[in-house]
């Protein structure tokens, strides 16, 4: 079992940032590649950033830019680094993990809300 824990969500301006992070607990051992989602209101969750276990990082085209995930192994967190926060990055923010061997599970943490208004 593995458990992810988000935080660092809350209201901000436009163009001001935020750091998200995500605390993973429990046996990582089947863990290689982890993500940040998001879900807007009435919309499909997106991936918004993927991080491999050796660093390499994975952006889709529409979240190049202003996004920049991280790890730290030491501390068996994950992050995400936004800046230049627009009202449209108004979502809940989610941290995935899904495992690369034994039984094909997907965790999920239960997600932060960013809000981003003036």
């Amino acid at each position: 079992q593995v458990q992810l824990v988000e935080s660092g969500g809350g209201l901000v301006q436009p163009g001001g940032s935020l750091r998200l992070s995500c605390k993973v607990s429990g046996d990582t051992t089947c863990i290689s590649i982890m993500g940040w989602y998001r879900q807007a209101p009435g919309k499909e969750r997106e991936l918004v950033a993927a991080i491999g276990s050796r660093g390499n990082t994975d952006y889709p085209d529409s979240m190049k830019g202003r996004f920049t995930v991280s790890r730290d192994t030491a501390k068996n967190t994950l992050y995400l680094q936004i800046n230049n926060l627009k009202p449209e990055d108004t979502a809940v923010y989610y941290c995935n993990a899904p495992t690369v061997c034994g039984p094909p599970v997907s965790y999920w943490g239960q997600g932060t809300q960013v809000t981003v208004s003036s």
